[in-house]
């Protein structure tokens, strides 16, 4: 079994060294000279050799018992993991257009991508779910917390603030219509101070620091076991300057991409990841298609393309939502989205205020 250099007793700064040089298991550094190691990752020699020694060391001392859990992860059937599928619980966005092509909002377990051009709406629908993430389970909710790392700045707290008090808002109307003591109860916690209390803010200024923090979340949700969503808003903004190595980017891109896929089956949770788009040169074309690459388009289960529908452009419905993969798309392939450029909460609730139920569901969700 693999073993991440997170999990080994070096310091933070040698530790972010090795990651930012492609390093992300103990494998990789088996084999390799101290002299190698300290011209490629930018430390001394005394530095390279004791790195070693302490991973060697301690993949010597723990070998039994990794080599037991590689085991013991392995033991499960397929019959367990169906009946996974379908008890997995989603994170709805309030834009029942998307969540019915999703398939019930932004699911658990699995790594989501939204791609589109700047102003689109992408920051707005990650604040939306930081909120909705929250949303008690009476109401259909997953009743987890939020980490959000910010690598462009786009993070505002005073919209957070307004989806928060236009969720808490509907909510309460929602349980009005109820005559249990279940809803009004569990209202009773979910209030503006404490979903920004449960929203853990990072901002990453550059891809030393992204991945740092990445490789750091871990430990961090062994401490926060309540969080059920994980977002990166601005996947590419690091990658696309100060780092002319395309070989280097793809292989941090490949390990970043591996660690959220292991956090999110570990730790039960959803990742949400942002990317913009840039522009491809096909057959004296210019085509706008997202980021980074076609390695790392395969990167996350599910992805998502808005893109602006110059037919209702003026109107209230300024966009498509494209499902470009995901392993539960329904058949038609796109979906209209009135909700990203106002308020997603306001929008439900003035739907609830002219009869028509919001997306947010008064039992537990299939």
């Amino acid at each position: 079994m693999q073993r991440d250099l997170v999990s080994f007793p070096l310091s933070p700064a040698v530790r972010v060294k090795l990651v930012s040089a492609g390093f992300q298991t103990a494998e990789e550094l088996l084999e390799i000279k101290p002299s190698e190691l300290s011209k490629e990752v930018g430390i001394s020699k005394e530095e390279a050799l004791e790195t070693l020694q302490i991973i060697r060391r301690e993949c010597l001392t723990s070998k039994p018992r990794y080599a037991a859990t590689a085991e013991l992860g392995k033991k499960c059937t397929a019959l367990e993991l169906l009946e996974q599928e379908h008890t997995q619980s989603f994170i709805i966005t309030f834009c029942s257009a998307l969540d019915n092509i999703l398939g019930g909002g932004i699911p658990l377990t699995k790594t989501t991508e939204i791609c589109g051009v700047p102003g689109i709406g992408k920051t707005q629908l990650c604040m939306q779910l930081a909120v909705d993430v929250q949303i008690p389970e009476c109401f259909g909710g997953v009743e987890g917390e939020a980490v959000f790392i910010d690598t462009e700045g786009s993070f505002m707290v005073d919209r957070v603030v307004d989806l928060a008090a236009a969720c808490i808002q509907h909510l309460h109307l929602i349980a009005g219509t109820h005559m249990g003591e279940e809803h009004p109860k569990a209202l009773e916690d979910f209030t503006l101070e404490n979903i920004l209390s449960h929203i853990y803010y990072f901002r990453c200024r550059d891809y030393t620091e992204l991945l740092a923090q990445v490789y750091l979340l871990p430990d961090f949700l062994s401490e926060h076991s309540k969080v059920r969503l994980v977002i990166v808003d601005g996947i590419a903004f690091p990658f696309r300057h100060d780092l002319d190595d395309l070989s280097l980017r793809t292989r941090l891109l490949n390990g970043l991409a591996q660690q959220m896929i292991s956090l999110a089956n570990s730790h039960r949770l959803a990742v949400l990841l942002t990317n913009q788009m840039t522009t491809k040169i096909d057959r004296n074309r210019a085509l706008l298609v997202p980021a980074l690459g076609e390695s790392w388009g395969h990167a996350a289960t599910i992805r998502l393309i808005f893109h602006w529908d110059q037919k209702q452009r003026n109107s209230t419905l300024p966009f498509m939502a494209t499902v470009l993969e995901s392993p539960e798309c329904s058949e038609s392939p796109q979906a209209s989205n009135s909700m990203i450029t106002c308020d997603l909460a306001l929008e439900a609730m003035r739907k609830q205020r002219g009869g028509q139920p919001g997306k947010v569901n008064t039992g537990p969700q299939s």
